[in-house]
């Protein structure tokens, strides 16, 4: 069986800011709102719909990366001044962590959805 995750909502204070902000530090295009959500490609096969909303939960969104691609979000996590850190518990201790034999690192976006990389998957 092939299962591929298409896309997902994304709840946010403010559509277009979030994904604005989502692709820019992911290195992603957001060329702009549709009718309803202000969609960001991540990949070929996955594209986050963020759509505005007064009340949501946090949610947590995990991303295995290259090692290049690591480095380059890291850069651009910490030139825009977003506390990381090593754990979903840590995050905010500047630190990385080196589970299942990669580097891994949390941070929050600002409407506190937790946002992890990891170079070795789970």
């Amino acid at each position: 069986m092939t299962i591929t995750l298409n896309h997902t909502i994304v709840p946010a204070r403010n559509k277009e800011a979030a994904a604005r902000l989502f692709a820019q530090i992911f290195g992603l295009d957001f060329e702009g709102g549709s009718d309803h959500f202000a969609p960001v490609r991540v990949n070929s096969t996955l594209t986050f719909l963020f759509d505005d909303s007064a009340s949501f939960q946090s949610c947590h969104y995990a991303f295995h990366v290259s090692d290049a691609e690591f480095d380059a979000i890291l850069h651009r996590v910490q030139d825009a001044g977003v506390a990381y850190g090593s754990a979903p518990w840590n995050i905010d201790d500047g630190m990385l962590n080196d589970w299942n034999g990669g580097r891994g690192v949390y941070f929050k976006n600002p409407d506190g959805h937790v946002l992890e990389l990891m170079t070795a998957p789970r």
